[in-house]
């Protein structure tokens, strides 16, 4: 059993460890490689109304389409991880892009609704293998002194990747087609699979354990059942048949999981008694909660962006993008503030940060202010979140030994598409909830097809308004009111849940250790820099 020990750096199939100059590649390479999978999650968002058109295909399978990347990506990740520590990582990498890239380019051409789900389901297959063995290259790799910054920089892309990839994929939509969406990922893609046959050594790690297929197994079922229910509860219903079944499914497969590693104990894919380590533990639980509150913004800032303020969906996307580059810059920043406080500090710092952000668009958001007054909340949470991540990132990685790290980063992957389907189904069940009663006190003398077409939700008033002729300017306030009073809801009941975070963070998470700062050669700091 492993203790909150650093992770040795590997050896690249028998040479000493790469110098400055090569670590600098091999981050560059990772990033892009992680850049390519994770704005494959959100470009289609911006891209449903049009697939729907062109296939003539339901909401429903447009949704299913968006989110069945996920869904195998997460189901998958354990799994994979665990292949690429024991049959290469590089050789994991290369496999992965070549499937991720050959999927993505039958996904920008396919001619029906039923091939653009293989296809996404395939993406999310070849992203799977790539996620979790772009993070064990860096722990694997890596000195202990310069192993923090490149954590930050891998956090920073990882977390505001998504935004980027999101503003990119509407300025393609406005500019060209949708079908575009693909070049992105397609590109990063090439670049990133030249530069791992040119630069990333190879390592893996030799087990005197049989690999756990029935752990992997057993973990593709629970993950899938859970994120299933995350996914499809808000729109079938969470008493529906198929949202129960999922739900026990994925619970009782989640229960068997943990009995089972408890019992292959050192032979099992996720040793589950580590959980009893702050590193593991409080790392796990700050990713569960920022992703959830990142993922629940993003539900709550569109709407508003756009049925409240008229905005497109290219300026909305603008929008996020302070956020997204306080994000990522915090993450850069966040080992060399960890170095000097400790790791827990850090975290409790940027905890509070991010419930404070929320709380202050809780307090100051209107109609009338705009953008402006959501703006220092969301810089607030973006810098909050930035120095949240990577060190709790660190601390999953370095609770689990060398042989394991792929396992490791695969976990703490898992962990953050739990946080991001928790959030986005919590936050907007809030805002529909406190949509739905604000808006009821004020439909009085709406004609009743558009009060009942406005408690759909404020895009659907928004669009009900044209119809009802003297009456428009008043549903178009109560709706976008009711919007506000919604938004207020969710960002006070995140505020409370950071706030529960920071307390238990501040007394159980990882323990407050401090490291020298890396050297000025530190080639994460450079990445960063440039």
């Amino acid at each position: 059993m492993s203790t909150n020990q650093p992770v040795p750096a590997a050896q690249a199939a028998g040479r000493g460890t790469p110098d400055a100059r090569q670590l600098r590649k091999i981050l560059i390479t990772v990033s892009i490689a992680l850049m390519a999978v994770i704005a494959s999650v959100t470009g289609l968002n911006v891209a449903q109304t049009h697939m729907a058109v062109e296939f003539g295909a339901s909401q429903n399978t447009v949704l299913w389409i968006i989110n069945i990347y996920t869904l195998a990506l997460a189901a998958l990740l354990l799994p994979l991880g665990a292949l690429g520590d024991r049959l290469g990582r590089k050789p994991v990498l290369i496999a992965g892009l070549g499937v991720f890239g050959i999927a993505t380019v039958v996904a920008a051409l396919a001619p029906t609704a039923e091939v653009m789900l293989a296809a996404r389901v395939v993406s999310g297959i070849g992203a799977a293998m790539i996620m979790p063995v772009t993070l064990a290259v860096i722990t694997s790799t890596f000195p202990e002194e310069q192993r923090g910054k490149a954590i930050g920089v891998w956090t920073g892309v990882a977390g505001g990747g998504g935004i980027l990839g999101m503003f990119l994929a509407a300025l393609l939509v406005d500019v060209a087609d949708w079908r575009w969406l693909f070049v992105l990922p397609a590109v990063l893609v090439l670049v990133a699979l030249a530069m791992t046959l040119k630069s990333v050594p190879d390592s893996h790690e030799t087990s005197a354990h049989r690999f756990d297929t029935v752990g992997a197994l057993v973990s593709v079922i629970a993950v899938t059942g859970l994120i299933f229910v995350l996914q499809e509860g808000p729109e079938r219903g969470w008493t529906a048949p198929a949202t129960l079944i999922g739900l026990t499914v994925g619970l009782v497969a989640a229960i068997g999981f943990v009995a089972w590693e408890l019992h292959r104990r050192d032979a099992s894919l996720l040793d589950v008694r580590l959980f009893r380590e702050r590193g593991l533990s409080g790392g796990s639980i700050t990713l569960l909660v920022v992703f959830g509150v990142q993922a629940g913004i993003g539900v709550v800032l569109f709407p508003f962006f756009q049925a409240v303020l008229g905005w497109s969906g290219l300026l909305s996307t603008v929008a996020m993008m302070p956020m997204a580059l306080a994000m990522m810059t915090a993450s850069g920043l966040a080992p060399g503030l960890a170095a000097g406080i400790g790791a827990r500090s850090t975290m409790v710092v940027g905890i509070a940060l991010a419930g404070a952000g929320m709380a202050l668009m809780a307090l100051f958001v209107s109609v009338g202010g705009g953008y402006l007054s959501v703006l220092p909340g969301l810089l607030a949470m973006g810098v909050g979140m930035g120095l949240s991540m990577t060190p709790s990132t660190e601390a999953i990685t370095a609770s689990l030994p060398r042989e394991k790290q792929g396992v490791a980063s695969a976990f703490n992957d898992v962990t953050r598409e739990f946080g991001t389907a928790l959030g986005v189904a919590l936050l907007g069940a809030l805002v529909s909830a406190g949509y739905r009663s604000a808006i009821d006190d004020r439909l009085h003398g709406i004609p009743r097809d558009a009060a009942d077409t406005a408690r759909d939700g404020v895009a659907n008033a928004v669009e009900a308004a044209g119809s009802t002729g003297p009456h428009a300017s008043d549903l178009l306030h109560a709706a976008r009111q009711s919007f506000v009073d919604g938004w207020q809801q969710a960002m006070w009941a995140g505020a409370a849940i950071m706030c529960a975070l920071l307390v238990h963070i501040a007394l159980r998470g990882p323990r407050n250790t401090t490291s020298a700062v890396a050297d000025e050669t530190d080639p994460a700091e450079t990445v960063a820099a440039g």
